[in-house]
């Protein structure tokens, strides 16, 4: 998912329908009020942000971003009509991942964003995952919820993970159940009894898991929706 966030509506419908036609899935946002809403349910593969915005500014936001622990690993390519040396060092001090000029080609705009989400993809498997009070650590095999580590099987522990990297997208039974336990259960409950497990372990966390009625579950939103 692509979060991009633009005032002017004809660039805004613009580069949405470029990126939807490359195959990417895109959310659009006329300003930083809306953008934040969107980022406490769930996080995107990838933010592009123009600075000059009503209210607050894009360098601004992005700082704020920055200073977020659940949101400061999210790329952001900063776009702007602004283009002197000051204003790119500024964004890039910030903590932008790239920095697009306007105005700009759609195909250098397609490929620079697909160069900053291929640096994302190396280094996701590596990263913590954040949403709402959960917290876990690929790295060190540590889940947290409200700063309290919880105890998982190893089964549940890859179930949590097989949601978590599919960033807010719905995961289907038979992809859960061929990828954790390497083959397909025909009518068994095996899954749903994981599920069930986990949603308890996870405590006000459990509530971030949800069921899609015959397809099977995904992890987004907030625990006090």
């Amino acid at each position: 998912m692509i979060y991009f966030v633009e005032d002017d509506v004809n660039i805004r419908k613009l580069v949405c329908y470029a990126l939807s036609k490359e195959g990417y899935e895109v959310k659009e946002f006329s300003d930083g009020s809306d953008l934040k809403k969107a980022l406490e349910g769930n996080i995107p593969e990838l933010v592009i942000l123009d600075i000059m915005l009503p209210g607050e500014d894009g360098l601004e936001i992005l700082k704020g971003m920055r200073n977020e622990e659940r949101y400061k690993d999210i790329p952001v390519i900063m776009v702007t009509a602004k283009d002197s040396e000051y204003d790119i060092v500024m964004g890039l001090d910030s903590g932008a991942d790239d920095y697009i000029p306007k105005p700009f080609g759609m195909t250098e705009f397609i490929a620079r964003t697909r160069a900053v989400l291929r640096r994302y993809e190396k280094t996701k498997s590596e990263r913590d995952y954040r949403i709402g009070s959960l917290h876990v650590d690929p790295g060190k095999h540590i889940v947290t919820v409200a700063g309290q580590e919880i105890t998982l099987s190893y089964k549940e522990y890859t179930l949590l993970l097989a949601l978590l990297k599919a960033e807010g997208k719905v995961v289907n039974r038979d992809t859960l159940l061929t990828d954790i336990w390497g083959e397909f259960y025909d009518e068994s409950r095996t899954l749903d009894v994981h599920i069930r497990k986990l949603r308890v372990k996870l405590g006000e966390a459990g509530r971030l898991i949800h069921t899609i009625k015959n397809v099977g579950y995904r992890l987004g939103g907030s625990v006090y929706e």
